[in-house]
């Protein structure tokens, strides 16, 4: 099928198919809906009248060829152009003994057909929760051959003895079903054992559910929703039109890169399907720009990238480079040390008073300029010592020396820890920090190079704080569990964090403060090892399949900077989130608390995390004794 193709502004095209339930003549069908727009056509595999039996005689050797040749169409337009649809009929559960073999049959017969096709996806409906032999032969279809065709379940958003009715009076709807399909999908998906092949199709009915029970479906692999015809309203001049809230939910299916399936007769005073389309395309151009996160982010969503150990590991000038483009992140540090600086050194004793500046973890000089810029800006004479333990980028920060910083900035090519400084520091800047605040070992670093300090001296940042909140994600899940490594524990990638830009995923309740560390620090709280029991309530009914990390710094006074998503620094995309999985989903009730028990653990030579759900049902402890995971001292 076509992918959604860049348009104007960065903005992508929508991707829609049409939806057919009876097609005669499939090469004319698929240039007519091509001529109108569309990217792709669902179609049935089989007649849906016609009902095959597969036990009795003699309907069971009944001659001719079940449904059209497959030399119809090209092989090409087979597998880019066409999703096939299975028989409405087939019901694999029907606790009637010949529907159901007969069914089992009918749907292993299609399946197989599909996939001799090439089909890139069928649509496979799912009308109920109890469908355990539904799931066993798609099961059996997916592990039993060599292709690779998604299978799209097919779930409306409500079920329909939840849909709205005609109310008597002043009388509300109630909302008490708004979960009830999700339930199916999720028994049906686990049924399914997490299969990467198998997506959502959401059918969109005029009724909507809560935006509580929408947030969930975000959550969710959702690969195409069926927009009916019968869902657009009219505007003032005769055109189809969607209301508020259905603009609201396509726009964040978009989002996803949802494909949308339109499905219906055209309904609105003889326009054509193309009006539709054409309207579907107005929304996907207007919607809001993306983000300059957005922007940076593009093409890591959900992308798993194991966390930086610069302590241990030498990083590339490449990794240096990306991190330089943030132009929040060193805008915020001149500002903290410009203003630090104002209230160290007095204005009668700015001729007089050098501050001496030490920064730790040079990089490739970045904060080294900014501390330049904000001596400049405050009228304040500095010192800089530029420490930096990785000999390459030392090389660049010597060609900065000798090139632009002239005698005003030492370079040191040493770790900040066993470095024995010629003065005292009045003021030492870092950017040490991970994506959950501590994970790149900037307590130890910091610590280790706390004597380098004067008496009275300040550090920026002065504090950080990490935070956790529990997040459901299929997409996630599934990537997680497909890290295994041969000469590993089976489920040793479930012990480890994994920096992420989180896109398909819902979180389940707001995040909380998790561990804080102050510097410079008392002498007696050397010791950075830390415990915490969390408690988060859940809302709605849902599935945990771990957490997300975030952090928040004070650099100094209320100048700060933030990756949670409440507080995020706006344009900042230096960090992008951690995510700590769970071994086993674990489903939540409606009102339940999630407890998480967090431990950072930590000897003189590494430091790891463990983590275990103590609630409402207990998970095993994760990567006990840093068995799977550890970050180099």
């Amino acid at each position: 099928m076509a992918a959604a193709a860049a348009g104007a502004g960065g903005a992508a095209r929508v991707s829609a198919g049409r939806d057919l339930s009876c097609v005669p003549e499939v090469a004319g069908a698929l240039s007519a809906v091509a001529r109108q727009g569309f990217d792709f056509l669902c179609l049935p595999l089989f007649h849906p009248r016609h009902r095959r039996e597969f036990r009795e005689e003699p309907a069971r050797s009944r001659p001719g060829p079940q449904t059209r040749s497959d030399l119809l169409l090209s092989g090409r337009d087979w597998n880019t152009l066409i999703v096939g649809k299975l028989s409405p009929w087939i019901r694999p559960d029907s606790p009637l003994e010949h529907v159901r073999r007969n069914s089992e049959a009918a749907l292993t017969q299609e399946l197989g057909f599909g996939a001799y096709l090439g089909l890139p996806a069928v649509l496979l409906p799912l009308r109920q929760r109890h469908s355990p032999n539904l799931a066993r032969l798609l099961c059996t279809h997916l592990h039993g051959a060599h292709h690779s065709a998604m299978v799209w379940v097919r779930v409306p958003l409500l079920a329909p003895e939840d849909e709205r009715e005609e109310l008597v009076g002043n009388e509300e709807p109630a909302r008490g079903g708004d979960e009830t399909t999700w339930g199916w999908w999720h028994d049906f998906r686990t049924l399914c054992d997490y299969n990467k092949r198998v997506g959502v199709a959401l059918e969109v009915g005029a009724d909507l559910p809560s935006s509580a029970a929408i947030d969930r479906w975000l959550g969710e692999p959702v690969k195409a929703a069926l927009l009916p015809t019968a869902v657009f309203l009219t505007n003032k001049k005769g055109f189809p039109v969607l209301s508020r809230a259905h603009q609201r939910l396509l726009c964040r299916l978009l989002k996803l890169e949802v494909q949308v399936v339109l499905t219906g007769a055209p309904r609105h005073g003889g326009k054509p399907l193309g009006s539709y389309l054409q309207y579907l395309e107005h929304l996907g151009q207007h919607r809001p720009p993306p983000s300059a996160y957005e922007l940076f982010a593009r093409g890591y969503e959900d992308y798993l990238q194991s966390p930086l150990q610069p302590l241990m590991d030498n990083l590339e000038s490449q990794t240096y480079e990306v991190f330089e483009k943030d132009p929040i992140k060193y805008s915020q540090y001149q500002q903290a040390i410009y203003r630090c600086l104002l209230d160290r050194v007095p204005e009668e004793e700015k001729e007089s008073n050098v501050q001496v500046v030490m920064v730790l973890g040079a990089g490739r000089g970045p904060l080294v300029t900014a501390a330049l810029r904000a001596s400049r800006q405050a009228g304040r004479g500095v010192r800089i010592y530029a420490v930096e333990k990785n000999p390459n980028a030392v090389v660049t920060l010597q060609s900065w020396q000798y090139e632009e910083w002239g005698a005003q900035v030492t370079v040191v090519a040493e770790d900040m820890r066993g470095w024995s400084p010629p003065e005292g520091a009045d003021l030492i800047v870092s950017e040490l920090l991970g994506s959950f605040g501590d994970n790149e070992l900037s307590p130890e670093c910091l610590q280790g190079a706390q004597r380098c300090l004067k008496e009275g001296g300040v550090s920026i940042p002065r504090s950080y704080t990490s935070f956790l909140a529990p997040i459901s994600s299929s997409k996630l899940y599934t990537e997680v569990r497909g890290c295994r490594e041969r000469d590993r524990d089976p489920e040793a990638q479930f012990e480890m964090p994994y920096v992420v830009r989180l896109h398909n995923y819902h979180q389940l309740a707001a995040p909380q403060p998790c561990f804080t560390f102050h510097h410079p620090t008392p002498e007696a709280a050397n010791d950075n090892s830390r415990y915490c029991l969390l408690a988060f309530r859940v809302e709605g009914n849902a599935v945990l399949h771990g957490f997300a990390g975030y952090f928040e710094t004070a650099l100094y006074g209320d100048i700060t900077l933030s990756i949670r998503p409440e507080t995020h620094s706006p344009g900042m995309f230096s960090w992008f989130p951690i995510f700590f999985p769970i071994k086993q989903p674990l489903p939540i009730k409606a009102g339940e608390e999630v407890t998480v028990a967090f431990w950072r653990c930590s000897t003189p030579k590494k430091v790891w995390y463990e983590w275990a759900v103590t609630g409402p049902a207990p998970s095993a402890l994760h990567n006990p004794g840093g068995r799977s995971y550890t970050i180099g001292l």
